[in-house]
């Protein structure tokens, strides 16, 4: 496996971020909430990255690239910051289609956990996965997160209100 990289995503990475969002259109839609047409397009993930630049820039949320090698392989995301005496947030994470399998989201969460926990400044990070998303699951656990609960009708994907079991780990863990 070629090394896996982070890096944040900045406004000028629309047309590539739209780019691997088209390509796996068909893939995540059964993992992920519906879209409108225009999030598939250059101009739709401009948009969007300018809202995550002022997020970043008031702690509010933060999105990096994943790379293989120099391949761009998907994107992983640290949200829903809560900081004071909490210091959580919640991790969400996509790895192209074509590069599924190859250790390549295992190492982003790693990444991201090992940036979370020491420059981020959180104590705890939260992610949820579909209750048949068991690739998802094997890359938490790998990954030191341990199973927390079901959280029945979390998410609405694929036209209905879908189940998630959400994981947790903490700094020490």
């Amino acid at each position: 496996m070629a090394e896996v990289t982070l890096r944040p995503l900045e406004v000028d990475d629309a047309e590539l971020l739209a780019s691997l969002y088209v390509r796996n259109r068909e893939f995540m839609a059964p993992f992920d909430p519906d879209r409108p047409d225009d999030f598939y397009t250059a101009e739709g993930q401009r948009q969007a990255l300018k809202a995550l630049v002022r997020d970043r820039a008031n702690d509010r949320r933060y999105r990096f690239l994943i790379s293989s090698g120099d391949v761009p392989a998907g994107a992983i995301s640290v949200s829903n910051i809560v900081r004071g005496p909490f210091q959580n947030a919640s991790i969400g994470y996509w790895v192209s289609e074509d590069l599924n399998g190859r250790g390549i989201a295992t190492a982003a969460v790693d990444l991201v956990a090992g940036w979370a926990f020491g420059p981020g400044g959180f104590h705890r990070l939260e992610a949820g996965t579909l209750v048949d998303n068991l690739r998802s699951q094997a890359v938490l656990r790998h990954n030191r997160f341990s199973r927390i609960g079901l959280s029945r009708n979390y998410l609405h994907i694929g036209g209905s209100w879908r189940d998630h079991i959400l994981f947790a780990r903490t700094a020490e863990e």
